[in-house]
């Protein structure tokens, strides 16, 4: 996809207007194509996680989903199935909601929403998700400046 280096903002002078309903940068992307791969939904997801404790609450609901998972086959308690969903996805979502302040990007694309939380999770758990959220975030900001559009 090729980007206008031009200074212009060309939002301006088109007539497609900025959805506000957008929230998060996983909903901008997700509005502005219809099909994304999972290397250029990652990016947006990270920064829709970009406080720490959005990503421990969303650690915390995914291993207890797990968990739910685990303890649901051993016990053969099929009902904790659907309550490991409900759980995972209740903490993450109010993690959203109430501390991060955007929108989940599950709405739009759960499959990759799904894969891109288990990344994370995983992230987290060998100490690398900081250092991935500081690299998304730059590469953002560079993409941003007049210089780094391609």
């Amino acid at each position: 996809m090729r980007r206008n280096s031009s200074f212009l903002p060309l939002h301006l002078f088109s007539d497609k207007q900025p959805n506000p309903l957008v929230i998060s940068s996983a909903q901008q992307l997700a509005s502005e194509r219809s099909s994304v791969t999972f290397a250029e939904f990652w990016p947006a997801y990270v920064r829709a996680h970009s406080k720490p404790a959005t990503r421990v609450v969303h650690c915390i609901g995914t291993i207890a989903g797990w968990m739910l998972l685990g303890g649901a086959m051993a016990e053969r308690r099929w009902w904790w199935v659907a309550a490991a969903i409900v759980a995972s996805y209740t903490l993450a979502w109010l993690a959203h909601f109430f501390l991060e302040h955007n929108k989940p990007a599950t709405f739009d694309h759960p499959l990759w929403s799904w894969w891109a939380d288990q990344k994370m999770v995983f992230l987290m758990l060998i100490g690398r998700m900081d250092a991935e959220v500081r690299k998304c975030a730059a590469a953002e900001h560079w993409q941003q400046q007049p210089w780094g559009r391609a």
